[in-house]
């Protein structure tokens, strides 16, 4: 079975989704057990499809409102509420792995995408508030975001840095990870702060989709991950982090996220099968979750360490008139924009619900 041997590679498998619904009726304390499920992954857009599309929480948003809560306050607590169920579920998995596995995540508004400030009071008093040992606080990979992932990885808060693109982004991150760190042990304190950093990776194959010859459609995505896996290791391996490493800190591992298919020529199992990374982490939405469940699911092969074929073909697709380094700032502010719209239309909705 593809799930096993995803895991046998030594890549962890998350879901890139939480409803109350799927808490509710035992499935994903099931999926934990048969799908080899130990983490999931939130964002603005999964909560207002979950909260906006159905009524599960309408009586929750009610009982909130009468209590005089409105807005952001209201919605934080619903969804730590779920994620805390959610976390639950993963405490097997992460004390097993010691911690490295068995994770939630919860993504600051993105309203403050630019404010590394108010970014960083959000993470602390987020944090406080789910008061959850597993649980991560998603902060974007943007350039405001840097800042706000050395301050809350040096407060101690556990991150998930979000909307990351091009090996140039990743660097930005694990640069602010490592200087967090740093911090930290310069100030006596404990190194051992736990950081994921998100890869987005459909959206680069969708975004070039009418650009390039045929013989490179939906080869983008993955060369990027490539890249940026190869990139990891080598950090992984350079004397500034050995030396972090030494005074007992944990790697920063790489995610992979936005993992389902847009392209409906390929198979649901596209980009997981093309991403079987040992010490990775894929977010799998729950259509490619079950594909790999599947009788006849694809073998998984790791992924390639050296790089090469990843940096031919982002050099093919640059031959091709595409700039890299332009599309991935696009690409992170039109995800940035992205989230911004569904938490203006999730707030809307609670609104809406509190009468």
């Amino acid at each position: 079975m593809a799930l096993k041997q995803l895991h046998a590679i030594g890549q962890s498998l998350w879901l890139d989704n939480i409803t109350r619904k799927l808490l509710d009726d035992g499935t994903l304390d099931r999926w934990c057990g048969e799908l080899s499920l130990t983490g999931l992954t939130s964002n603005p857009t999964i909560f207002n499809q979950a909260i906006c599309t159905s009524k599960t929480y309408d009586g929750a948003i009610r009982r909130k409102a009468k209590e005089g809560k409105s807005g952001e306050a209201l919605f934080f607590e619903l969804a730590i509420e779920d994620l805390k169920r959610a976390a639950e579920l993963f405490l097997q998995a992460h004390a097993a792995s010691a911690g490295v596995d068995g994770w939630v995540s919860l993504e600051v508004s993105p309203i403050l995408v630019n404010d590394a400030d108010a970014t960083i009071e959000q993470a602390k008093r987020l944090h406080r508030q789910a008061d959850c040992k597993n649980l991560f606080i998603k902060i974007p990979g943007t350039v405001a975001g840097a800042r706000a992932i050395e301050e809350s990885i040096f407060a101690g808060i556990p991150v998930n840095v979000t909307l990351l693109f091009s090996r140039e982004q990743y660097i930005s991150a694990n640069n602010a990870y490592q200087q967090g760190i740093a911090r930290r042990i310069d100030a006596g304190l404990d190194p051992r702060v736990h950081c994921v950093a998100s890869i987005f990776v459909s959206r680069w194959d969708k975004a070039v989709a009418d650009k390039l010859p045929p013989t490179l459609n939906n080869q983008l995505g993955v060369a990027i991950c490539g890249q940026i896996y190869k990139t990891s290791l080598d950090r992984l391996a350079s004397p500034g982090w050995q030396t972090l490493a030494e005074a007992g800190a944990l790697p920063q591992r790489v995610l992979w996220a936005s993992t389902g298919t847009k392209d409906p020529a390929l198979p649901l199992t596209y980009y997981a099968d093309a991403l079987a990374a040992p010490g990775t982490i894929n977010t799998l939405p729950e259509k490619t979750l079950l594909a790999l469940n599947e009788p006849g699911a694809p073998d998984a092969t790791p992924m390639p360490k050296d790089g090469a074929a990843a940096d031919d073909t982002v050099a093919a697709v640059e031959r091709a008139g595409v700039d890299i380094t332009k599309l991935a700032t696009q690409l992170q502010e039109e995800g940035a924009s992205a989230f911004k719209s569904s938490w203006r239309d999730l707030l809307a909705s609670i609104a809406d619900k509190s009468h």
